[in-house]
Protein backbone atom coordinates (compact mmCIF):
# COMPACT_ATOMS: atom_id res chain seq x y z
CA UNK A 1 0.00 0.00 0.00
CA UNK A 2 1.41 3.39 -0.62
CA UNK A 3 1.60 6.35 1.37
CA UNK A 4 -1.01 8.14 -0.37
CA UNK A 5 -3.32 5.29 -0.15
CA UNK A 6 -2.77 5.09 3.26
CA UNK A 7 -3.52 8.82 3.16
CA UNK A 8 -6.89 7.99 1.53
CA UNK A 9 -7.86 5.13 3.78
CA UNK A 10 -8.49 7.58 6.49
CA UNK A 11 -9.83 10.32 4.48
CA UNK A 12 -12.74 8.13 2.77
CA UNK A 13 -12.17 4.80 3.52
CA UNK A 14 -11.83 4.36 7.46
CA UNK A 15 -13.52 7.81 9.05
CA UNK A 16 -12.91 6.36 12.28
CA UNK A 17 -9.12 6.57 12.19
CA UNK A 18 -9.66 10.15 10.17
CA UNK A 19 -11.92 11.15 13.42
CA UNK A 20 -9.45 9.76 15.72
CA UNK A 21 -6.67 11.85 13.84
CA UNK A 22 -8.42 15.28 14.28
CA UNK A 23 -9.35 14.33 18.26
CA UNK A 24 -5.71 13.48 18.95
CA UNK A 25 -4.87 17.19 17.36
CA UNK A 26 -7.44 18.70 19.26
CA UNK A 27 -6.87 17.37 22.77
CA UNK A 28 -3.08 18.21 21.82
CA UNK A 29 -4.03 21.84 21.10
CA UNK A 30 -6.47 21.80 24.26
CA UNK A 31 -3.86 20.32 26.90
CA UNK A 32 -1.50 23.31 25.67
CA UNK A 33 -3.71 25.89 26.40
CA UNK A 34 -7.04 26.03 28.06
CA UNK A 35 -8.04 29.43 25.94
CA UNK A 36 -7.32 28.39 22.93
CA UNK A 37 -10.48 29.72 20.89
CA UNK A 38 -12.43 27.40 18.34
CA UNK A 39 -11.23 29.95 15.55
CA UNK A 40 -7.96 29.74 16.72
CA UNK A 41 -8.13 25.54 16.40
CA UNK A 42 -9.63 25.88 12.92
CA UNK A 43 -6.47 28.07 11.98
CA UNK A 44 -4.07 26.55 13.62
CA UNK A 45 -5.43 22.61 12.55
CA UNK A 46 -6.40 23.72 9.33
CA UNK A 47 -10.32 22.74 10.05
CA UNK A 48 -13.43 24.46 8.89
CA UNK A 49 -14.89 25.88 11.78
CA UNK A 50 -18.24 24.45 11.92
CA UNK A 51 -16.41 20.80 11.54
CA UNK A 52 -14.14 22.15 14.80
CA UNK A 53 -17.56 22.99 16.64
CA UNK A 54 -18.66 19.29 15.90
CA UNK A 55 -15.90 18.09 17.36
CA UNK A 56 -15.33 20.12 20.73
CA UNK A 57 -19.32 18.68 21.14
CA UNK A 58 -18.03 15.27 20.39
CA UNK A 59 -15.39 15.54 22.69
CA UNK A 60 -17.63 17.01 24.84
CA UNK A 61 -20.34 14.52 25.07
CA UNK A 62 -17.74 11.49 25.86
CA UNK A 63 -16.74 13.49 28.85
CA UNK A 64 -12.77 14.03 27.17
CA UNK A 65 -13.07 17.99 28.13
CA UNK A 66 -15.38 20.26 30.07
CA UNK A 67 -16.14 24.09 28.96
CA UNK A 68 -16.18 26.36 30.95
CA UNK A 69 -17.82 29.97 30.08
CA UNK A 70 -15.87 33.29 30.57
CA UNK A 71 -16.21 36.85 30.52
CA UNK A 72 -17.55 38.02 26.92
CA UNK A 73 -18.88 34.88 25.92
CA UNK A 74 -15.86 32.66 25.65
CA UNK A 75 -15.06 29.20 26.37
CA UNK A 76 -11.75 27.69 28.47
CA UNK A 77 -11.66 23.55 27.33
CA UNK A 78 -10.13 21.79 30.01
CA UNK A 79 -9.18 17.94 29.62
CA UNK A 80 -10.83 15.53 32.10
CA UNK A 81 -8.42 12.94 33.82
CA UNK A 82 -10.38 10.48 30.61
CA UNK A 83 -9.77 13.21 28.36
CA UNK A 84 -5.83 12.58 29.72
CA UNK A 85 -6.06 9.00 29.17
CA UNK A 86 -7.58 9.51 25.54
CA UNK A 87 -4.96 11.67 24.39
CA UNK A 88 -1.85 9.21 25.62
CA UNK A 89 -4.24 6.43 23.61
CA UNK A 90 -4.52 8.63 20.58
CA UNK A 91 -0.62 9.64 20.72
CA UNK A 92 0.62 5.74 20.88
CA UNK A 93 -1.94 4.96 17.36
CA UNK A 94 -0.93 8.21 16.22
CA UNK A 95 2.76 7.36 16.19
CA UNK A 96 2.02 3.70 14.63
CA UNK A 97 0.51 5.27 11.86
CA UNK A 98 3.15 7.90 11.42
CA UNK A 99 5.61 5.03 11.15
CA UNK A 100 4.27 3.28 8.46
CA UNK A 101 3.38 6.76 6.37
CA UNK A 102 6.65 7.71 7.04
CA UNK A 103 8.10 3.94 5.46
CA UNK A 104 5.42 3.97 2.50
CA UNK A 105 6.17 7.87 2.06
CA UNK A 106 9.47 7.52 1.67
CA UNK A 107 9.22 4.79 -0.80
CA UNK A 108 6.79 6.51 -3.05
CA UNK A 109 8.53 9.79 -2.94
CA UNK A 110 12.12 8.14 -3.98
CA UNK A 111 10.05 6.36 -6.85
CA UNK A 112 8.76 9.51 -7.88
CA UNK A 113 11.36 12.08 -7.94
CA UNK A 114 13.51 9.87 -9.21
CA UNK A 115 11.64 9.49 -12.34
CA UNK A 116 11.08 13.19 -12.80
CA UNK A 117 14.77 14.09 -12.10
CA UNK A 118 15.37 11.50 -15.12
CA UNK A 119 12.85 13.63 -16.89
CA UNK A 120 14.55 16.94 -15.80
CA UNK A 121 11.84 18.24 -14.77
CA UNK A 122 13.64 19.33 -11.18
CA UNK A 123 11.54 22.79 -9.80
CA UNK A 124 8.40 21.36 -7.77
CA UNK A 125 5.76 22.97 -5.84
CA UNK A 126 3.93 22.00 -2.61
CA UNK A 127 0.45 21.91 -2.10
CA UNK A 128 0.11 21.08 2.20
CA UNK A 129 2.49 21.79 4.66
CA UNK A 130 1.56 18.86 7.24
CA UNK A 131 4.27 15.56 7.82
CA UNK A 132 3.77 14.11 4.41
CA UNK A 133 5.42 17.64 3.05
CA UNK A 134 8.01 17.05 5.82
CA UNK A 135 8.69 13.89 4.28
CA UNK A 136 8.63 15.00 0.62
CA UNK A 137 11.10 17.80 1.52
CA UNK A 138 13.88 15.68 2.95
CA UNK A 139 13.44 13.17 -0.09
CA UNK A 140 13.83 15.86 -2.45
CA UNK A 141 17.07 17.45 -1.09
CA UNK A 142 18.46 13.38 -2.17
CA UNK A 143 18.34 14.50 -5.77
CA UNK A 144 19.15 17.84 -5.58
CA UNK A 145 16.02 19.31 -6.98
CA UNK A 146 14.56 22.60 -6.28
CA UNK A 147 11.95 23.52 -3.92
CA UNK A 148 10.37 26.52 -5.38
CA UNK A 149 7.11 27.40 -3.24
CA UNK A 150 4.88 26.01 -0.75
CA UNK A 151 1.28 26.82 -0.81
CA UNK A 152 -1.86 26.04 1.53
CA UNK A 153 -5.20 26.70 2.78
CA UNK A 154 -4.71 27.80 5.72
CA UNK A 155 -0.96 28.66 6.96
CA UNK A 156 -0.36 26.26 9.65
CA UNK A 157 2.86 27.13 10.09
CA UNK A 158 4.29 30.84 8.42
CA UNK A 159 7.51 29.12 7.35
CA UNK A 160 8.58 25.54 5.90
CA UNK A 161 12.04 24.73 6.08
CA UNK A 162 12.63 28.56 5.00
CA UNK A 163 10.08 28.85 2.79
CA UNK A 164 6.91 31.11 3.57
CA UNK A 165 3.65 29.61 2.58
CA UNK A 166 1.60 31.33 0.37
CA UNK A 167 -1.92 30.92 -1.07
CA UNK A 168 -2.98 28.64 -3.74
CA UNK A 169 -3.91 31.04 -6.25
CA UNK A 170 -0.23 32.69 -5.93
CA UNK A 171 1.35 29.47 -7.68
CA UNK A 172 0.04 31.22 -10.74
CA UNK A 173 2.38 33.62 -10.35
CA UNK A 174 5.63 30.74 -9.87
CA UNK A 175 7.81 28.71 -12.09
CA UNK A 176 7.15 25.32 -11.56
CA UNK A 177 7.46 21.85 -13.24
CA UNK A 178 5.07 20.07 -11.13
CA UNK A 179 2.94 20.51 -7.85
CA UNK A 180 3.07 17.69 -5.81
CA UNK A 181 -0.09 17.67 -3.73
CA UNK A 182 1.73 16.75 0.13
CA UNK A 183 -0.98 16.46 2.82
CA UNK A 184 -2.09 14.26 5.43
CA UNK A 185 -5.70 14.76 5.45
CA UNK A 186 -6.63 17.49 3.00
CA UNK A 187 -5.58 15.83 -0.15
CA UNK A 188 -8.97 16.18 -2.06
CA UNK A 189 -9.29 19.09 -0.86
CA UNK A 190 -5.78 20.74 -1.99
CA UNK A 191 -6.42 19.07 -5.37
CA UNK A 192 -10.08 20.63 -5.66
CA UNK A 193 -8.86 24.40 -4.46
CA UNK A 194 -5.55 24.02 -7.37
CA UNK A 195 -8.23 23.11 -10.06
CA UNK A 196 -9.94 26.01 -9.05
CA UNK A 197 -6.94 28.51 -8.80
CA UNK A 198 -6.56 27.63 -12.82
CA UNK A 199 -3.66 25.32 -12.25
CA UNK A 200 -3.33 22.75 -14.65
CA UNK A 201 -4.56 19.50 -13.92
CA UNK A 202 -1.81 17.99 -16.18
CA UNK A 203 1.13 19.36 -13.76
CA UNK A 204 -0.72 18.19 -10.59
CA UNK A 205 0.26 15.05 -8.82
CA UNK A 206 -1.80 13.06 -6.72
CA UNK A 207 -1.63 9.37 -5.17
CA UNK A 208 -2.64 7.65 -8.53
CA UNK A 209 0.42 9.75 -10.77
CA UNK A 210 2.57 8.31 -8.19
Amino acid sequence: MSAYDIVHNMNNKDDQQANDYRSFLLLEEISKNNEVTQRDLSKNLGVALGLINSYIKNLSSKGYITIATIPRKRYKYYLTPKGFIEKTRLTYHHLQNFTNLYRNARHDFQSLFFNLHSENLNKIAFCGSDEVAEIAYITLQEFGMELVAVADISKQVENFFGHSLIAIEELKGISYDRVIVTSFLKEEELYSELIKAGIPSEKILLRNKM
